[in-house]
C-alpha cells in the first residue's frame, strides 16, 4: 500500500475543497496558510471535491466549469505553498471507491441524522427549496464527507467552527459501523482552525464569491486597488473633514491584518483627527494587499507557465490515494461480507 508523504505519529489530516475557480483573501486566511502549515507535522491528504460540487448545480450547463476551476483552484493551493511532495493533492472523482464507501456507509446511517444537520437547513433556505424537493446528493453530503475522510483513514480534519457538526456526524457514522462490523475507522477529530475575522467588502458579511465582496488571490494589483476602492467604510463618517472611527470600519480591521502595526497605528491617528480621508485610507490598504500577496502571485505564474504540470500532480496524487482507498475497500468488504 502506498502510504501518505511524511507519516507522523500525530496523524492524518484530510481536507477539501469545492473547485469554485480562483480562491480570494478570506479562503486563504481561513484555510489555505493552515493547510500549508499542517505539511510539517502531518501527513496531508487535500482533495478537490468535484462530486460535491454536483449538490447544488442549478443546470446541467454548470457542470462545464468545474474542470477548469479545478486548474484554478489548485494553482493557487501550490502558490501558496501546497507540497505535492508532501502531500496528497487529488481530484475526488478520481478515486471512484469514495462513492462505494459512501454507498455502504448509507447503509448504516439514519435518514433523521442528514436532516437535522444546521448546514443542509441553511443551504435548503438559500437554494429556496424545500425539504422534499432538494436532491439526494444534498441530502447525503454528510455521508460523502465522511467517506472522504475515512477512507484514507484520517483521523484529523481542520475546519471552521460551522463545519464541527459535520464532523460529529462523521463520528457517529463510523460509530455505528464500527460497533456493526467490527473496529474499522478511527473517528475524525475535528481541528478547529485559528483565523483573523475577515469580513468581505461590504463590511458585514463574510468573504463570498457569492455576495461579490471578495478579492482574488490571483487578481492583478490594479484589480486588487479597483475593489478595494468600492469597499464600504465608517458609514457615520460623511464628509471628509469629519473625524472617523476605525473601530467600526472594516477597511480599518483589514489594515489591522495586512499593513503591519506601526502603518496601523498612522492609520487610526489620521483617521480619528480626519488627517486622512477614507480613499487614501482604501488606496494605503489596497497596497498592503498587493505586497502581502506578491510572492504568491509571482509563484503562481511560474507554475502555470509549466504546460501540464497540475494535470501530472493531480494524476499523480490521484494514483496515490487510490492505492490506499483500495485498501480499505477490500477491508471494508470482508468486514461486511461482500464479494
Amino acid at each position: 500500500m502506498t502510504q501518505p508523504a511524511n507519516p507522523s505519529h500525530k496523524g492524518v489530516i484530510f481536507s477539501g475543497m469545492r473547485p469554485t475557480g480562483l480562491l480570494h483573501l478570506g479562503n486563504y486566511m481561513g484555510a489555505l496558510q493552515n493547510w500549508v502549515t499542517l505539511q510539517e507535522d502531518y501527513s496531508c491528504i487535500y482533495c478537490a471535491v468535484d462530486i460535491h460540487a454536483l449538490t447544488t448545480l442549478e443546470s446541467g450547463e454548470d457542470v462545464k466549469d468545474i474542470k477548469p476551476n479545478i486548474e484554478d483552484m489548485i494553482l493557487d493551493w501550490l502558490a501558496a505553498g501546497i507540497d505535492p511532495e508532501k502531500s496528497i493533492v487529488f481530484v475526488q472523482s478520481h478515486v471512484p471507491e469514495v462513492m462505494t464507501l459512501q454507498a455502504l456507509l448509507s447503509m448504516v446511517t439514519p435518514l433523521g441524522w442528514l436532516t437535522r444537520v444546521p448546514t443542509f437547513k441553511d443551504k435548503v433556505r438559500q437554494m429556496s427549496e424545500t425539504e422534499e424537493s432538494v436532491n439526494y446528493g444534498l441530502v447525503g453530503y454528510p455521508v460523502l464527507q465522511t467517506a472522504d475522510i475515512i477512507l484514507y483513514k484520517a483521523d484529523t480534519v481542520p475546519v471552521g467552527q460551522d463545519q464541527v457538526p459535520h464532523i460529529e456526524l462523521s463520528r457517529e457514522i463510523v460509530r455505528r459501523f464500527n460497533n456493526m462490523f467490527g473496529e474499522t475507522f478511527p473517528e475524525p477529530q475535528a481541528m478547529l482552525t485559528e483565523a483573523p475575522l475577515l469580513l468581505g467588502l461590504d463590511g458585514q458579511n463574510k468573504m463570498s464569491k457569492t455576495l461579490d465582496n471578495h478579492l482574488d488571490l490571483a487578481g492583478t494589483p490594479k484589480e486588487t486597488t479597483k475593489r478595494v476602492l468600492t469597499a464600504f467604510t465608517d458609514p457615520q463618517r460623511i464628509r471628509r473633514d469629519d473625524p472617523g472611527s476605525p473601530e467600526v470600519c472594516n477597511v480599518y480591521s483589514l489594515h489591522r491584518i495586512f499593513s503591519g502595526a506601526e502603518a496601523t497605528q498612522t492609520v487610526y491617528n489620521e483617521c480619528t483627527t480626519a488627517a486622512r480621508g477614507c480613499v487614501d485610507c482604501k488606496r494605503h490598504l489596497a497596497d498592503s494587499i498587493n505586497d502581502y500577496l506578491k510572492d504568491l502571485r509571482e509563484r503562481r505564474e511560474e507554475i502555470k507557465a509549466r504546460p501540464g504540470y497540475v494535470q501530472e500532480i493531480l494524476q499523480e496524487g490521484g494514483k496515490r490515494a487510490r492505492a490506499i482507498a483500495q485498501e480499505t475497500i477490500a477491508e471494508v468488504y470482508e468486514k461486511m461480507g461482500l464479494g
